[in-house]
């Protein structure tokens, strides 16, 4: 036991002797402990507020000016032969039709023979097949007739069978 006129002991975490008779660290730790607790609990709160605000902000992105609603819910383009285009799809037809009108004057003025526009506008608006794809098609068909081949059927015509699956590709 230590009597009263002793000097203080060193303070067990830092190794110095305080100015005061006891080392009083465990208060200080009690206080930080509740202090990031509290910091913790408003943290949360402001992310569930700004969770909860963000969800009308990510709903109105691409809602500019700029953009149509109608737009959004067109359907895609009909293929050629089809029924009419409309909405978004009868303004670029007109378009085209103003653009190809164009090149017809021209045509005329350099003593050209004009063009049918609507041909033009149906091969425009015809699906385009790139060389890659119809060749993966072509293999496909191949690989099928050896296939029809070994089982003792028919071979098809690679040709014209790569040609009718593109057509129902597109």
């Amino acid at each position: 036991m230590r009597s009263r006129g002793a000097p203080p002991l060193p303070c067990p975490r830092s190794g110095r002797s305080p100015t005061v008779p006891r080392c009083d660290h465990d208060r200080v730790e009690q206080a930080l402990a509740t202090v990031v607790w509290v910091v913790a609990a408003v943290g949360v709160l402001v992310a569930i507020v700004t969770l909860a605000g963000t969800a009308r902000s990510y709903g109105q992105i691409g809602g500019g000016g700029l953009t149509r609603d109608s737009d959004a819910t067109t359907p895609p383009s009909t293929p050629a032969g089809a029924a009419a285009p409309t909405g978004a799809d009868a303004e670029r037809d007109e378009d085209i039709r103003q653009m190809l009108d164009a090149r017809n004057a021209r045509r005329a003025r350099r003593g050209e023979a004009p063009l049918d526009v609507e041909a033009e506008l149906a091969a425009l608006r015809a699906p385009q097949v790139d060389p890659g794809l119809r060749e993966e098609v072509r293999q496909l068909v191949v690989a099928r007739n050896e296939r029809r081949v070994r089982s003792g059927q028919d071979p098809l015509d690679v040709e014209a069978e790569t040609e009718r699956r593109i057509r129902d590709l597109t």
